[in-house]
């Protein structure tokens, strides 16, 4: 767990899952504060000895982590979600909170056995002009935003100092099969604004 440092205050180590390297900033800014380390390949339990983190932190990571392995971290497990939670767990939730007129934003949450299903600790809800907007400059905003959400509260995030809100039962969830499928009828580029492919699939009988 927490190793002294030379002045006698202690250096947490974090163990930082994630599967893409648009993470990587914040993999880079922890590691300036704390004993941080990478991890891409799926975790159990023995693999999370080997590390005896403090916290664990999931940021677009794609297995999912079982239930032992959450229940060894005393809840200090967090995921890092580019929705404004409830609303659009699992996949694609960027595309979906405009296709589906939903709340948009960032959230970062406990780690639960069901997926995107863990209580709240830090959310903030963002606001987009569809006419001007892209899917990927949509997607790139969020991904700045939820980052410094992270380092606004890392002290509290560090110490454990935050008031988890219970997921309500509302909201909603989606599959890479739904976008497939939709794809499938009508194709169209993350570049392109989204008002355009909006009007695009309205337009599906």
């Amino acid at each position: 767990m927490s190793e002294r440092t030379f002045n006698g205050t202690e250096r947490k180590k974090v163990l930082f899952l994630t599967n893409n390297e648009n993470t990587l900033p914040l993999y880079h800014w922890i590691s300036e504060r704390a004993d941080c380390s990478l991890y891409s390949e799926p975790l159990d339990l023995s693999g999370l000895l080997m590390f005896h983190p403090d916290i664990l932190v999931s940021y677009n990571y794609k297995y999912m982590i079982p239930g032992d392995v959450i229940e060894a971290m005393h809840g200090n497990a967090l995921n890092l979600h580019v929705s404004y939670l409830p609303w659009n767990r699992g996949s694609s939730p960027n595309f979906w909170s405009f296709i589906e007129n939903t709340p948009k934003g960032v959230s970062i949450h406990k780690l639960a056995q069901k997926l995107d299903k863990g209580d709240v600790v830090f959310q903030k809800e963002l606001f987009f002009d569809e006419n001007k907007e892209t899917f990927s400059s949509s997607y790139d905003t969020l991904q700045k935003e939820i980052m410094e959400l992270f380092k606004a509260n890392w002290e509290a995030i560090l110490n454990g100092i935050y008031t988890p809100v219970v997921h309500p039962e509302k909201g909603s969830y989606h599959s890479n099969a739904q976008l497939a499928a939709l794809r499938g009828k009508v194709d169209f580029s993350w570049d392109e604004t989204i008002a355009i492919v909006k009007e695009r699939l309205n337009r599906l009988p």
